[in-house]
């Protein structure tokens, strides 16, 4: 059954601040802006909510921009802005990677990486790579601003330290050094919710040690963060410490198998997301 919209209040904002003064005002109010997830519920009529805040016309969330050694992103900008910009994509290519497997043209087009983010599903293609880039998630709300780092930023399944009066503004990266490294693996080659997908950094200056195959050593961390494997995205920082400590690709494999907490679904089993995230992994340290 479709949702009725008879019931339902649209409030427009001209700017951040009238925004932010709204949701201080009218606790019940949801953001919304692309509405590529909002549109899903509303149409099988599971949406229970009744008041929106309207946030697609503040422009001034869609700046991307470097910031000091940062690179800053606005919360509003689209997958189809990450795509073609030219900063992002020198910056962080395993961003652009992850937003062209974000559903088709038209959903790149309106779809946007805060909403990916406050969506707070774990399937989320841009969560990992945000994780493993150490992103920090600006938030502001009338009173004021605060930076929360992206690992700590969910508590649980959909659940995040987001407060009601508060908004995603945008999204702070450090520079990333090191080998970027993004895939998805899902039901179909696009348009498809991810089973497994998987964004990593592998330090530039690598080694296979004594050269044997299956050995692997790095000069510096790797970074390694997963998706569709738990109920929030994985920073997986134990597998991380098993390579910093000489693990083989093979060792290395068996700790993130027993880091991740994968469940059977309808798209999938546990058995099978924690073999492709072995194998993803041992992919993305060994490539070339």
């Amino acid at each position: 059954m479709r949702g009725s919209i008879s019931n339902r209040a649209l409030l427009e904002p001209r700017s951040l601040r009238d925004a932010l003064n709204m949701l201080r005002h009218e606790k019940s109010l949801v953001p919304m802006a692309g509405c590529t997830d909002l549109y899903v519920s509303l149409n099988f009529g599971t949406l229970k909510d009744t008041q929106f805040l309207n946030l697609w016309r503040l422009d001034a969330l869609r700046k991307i921009e470097r910031r000091g050694d940062a690179l800053s992103i606005g919360a509003l900008a689209t997958h189809t802005d990450l795509i073609r910009s030219p900063l992002v994509r020198k910056r962080l290519p395993m961003l652009v990677a992850a937003a062209r497997e974000v559903g088709g043209v038209q959903i790149q087009n309106r779809g946007t990486i805060g909403g990916n983010v406050a969506n707070a599903s774990p399937a989320g293609d841009t969560l990992p790579v945000l994780a493993a880039a150490e992103a920090v998630i600006v938030l502001e709300s009338a009173s004021g601003t605060r930076r929360v780092p992206f690992a700590a930023f969910y508590t649980g399944y959909r659940q995040t330290v987001l407060r009601r009066d508060e908004l995603i503004v945008a999204f702070e990266i450090p520079a990333v050094h090191g080998r970027q490294w993004f895939r998805k693996v899902g039901t179909r080659a696009a348009q498809a919710i991810s089973k497994v997908v998987i964004a990593g950094v592998v330090p530039s200056t690598t080694s296979t040690g004594s050269g044997q195959a299956g050995s692997w050593q790095a000069d510096e961390s790797v970074r390694i963060a997963l998706g569709s494997v738990a109920p929030t995205v994985v920073r997986a920082t134990r597998t991380e410490a098993a390579l910093a400590d000489g693990a083989s690709v093979e060792e290395a494999q068996r700790t993130l198998v027993g880091e991740i907490a994968p469940i059977d679904d309808t798209r999938s089993t546990a058995i099978y997301r924690r073999r492709v995230a072995a194998n993803l992994l041992a992919r993305m340290l060994t490539a070339r």
